[in-house]
């Protein structure tokens, strides 16, 4: 019997099963997890944003442009509860390995809704120990052992390789929340174990400042830039 002898639905049936292997091997769809969910869990943009880019009034971070590995590291830990995350907990545990590399791959392959020029360039500002957010993430408080955030998390807070995210942006909710996490050790330590040693050194007074000042920060990189004289020969 050829193929074109064979009925119509069957043809149809066989496509199907031939379209099913094929994306089977192909591994996940990372977007179509985002979009849609899979094996229960919601869909990410429900929280996160269509592309990504967070829900900061309703303390959601910014997904998009993350490192692959830092993101399939927190699906892991909240998935086995080395992460403390009632909110993810179900989510991340509904995905399998595959689905959460997928999803990691598909964020991080999305472009920053930030400036990132601009935030980077806000490293450059002079600040004062009285500005206790700028100061701690610029410089940070030595006298107690503490580096400055942008050491790891690079000028601006705009987030350095694999390991260590951008800051930037991200709700002054969600950052002092996670500080506090790691105070309480409620979040796997990380990279030479430096985020517990430094969030245990932090008063809360200063955890909502540094908080506070990245969250603010892409609002105040644009009012720096609109401040800089024109370049010679710029048109307004």
């Amino acid at each position: 019997m050829t193929p074109r002898s064979l009925p119509a639905a069957l043809l149809l049936s066989l496509a199907g099963v031939a379209a099913a292997q094929a994306q089977g091997a192909a591994g996940p769809d990372g977007k179509q997890i985002s979009m849609q969910g899979a094996n229960g869990a919601p869909a990410c943009v429900t929280c996160h944003g269509a592309r990504g880019e967070g829900n900061p009034a309703a303390g959601f971070p910014q997904l998009a442009g993350i490192g692959a590995k830092y993101l399939t590291e927190q699906l892991q830990a909240m998935a086995n509860g080395s992460r403390v995350s009632p909110v993810m907990a179900a989510t991340a545990k509904a995905l399998n390995a595959e689905q959460q590399a997928a999803v990691a791959r598909y964020y991080a392959s999305l472009p920053s809704p930030l400036n990132i020029d601009r935030l980077a360039a806000t490293a450059m500002n002079p600040v004062t120990p009285a500005d206790t957010g700028a100061w701690l993430a610029t410089r940070g408080a030595w006298d107690k052992n503490v580096p400055a955030c942008n050491q790891c998390h690079g000028p601006g807070g705009i987030g350095v390789g694999e390991n260590f995210p951008g800051l930037a942006g991200q709700p002054a909710a969600y950052i002092a929340g996670q500080l506090r996490a790691w105070r309480q050790g409620q979040r796997p330590p990380g990279p030479l174990a430096l985020m517990p040693a430094v969030a245990t050194r932090l008063t809360d007074a200063e955890i909502d400042a540094v908080s506070a000042y990245y969250a603010g920060l892409p609002k105040a990189a644009d009012l720096l830039a609109a401040q800089e004289p024109a370049a010679p020969g710029a048109r307004p």
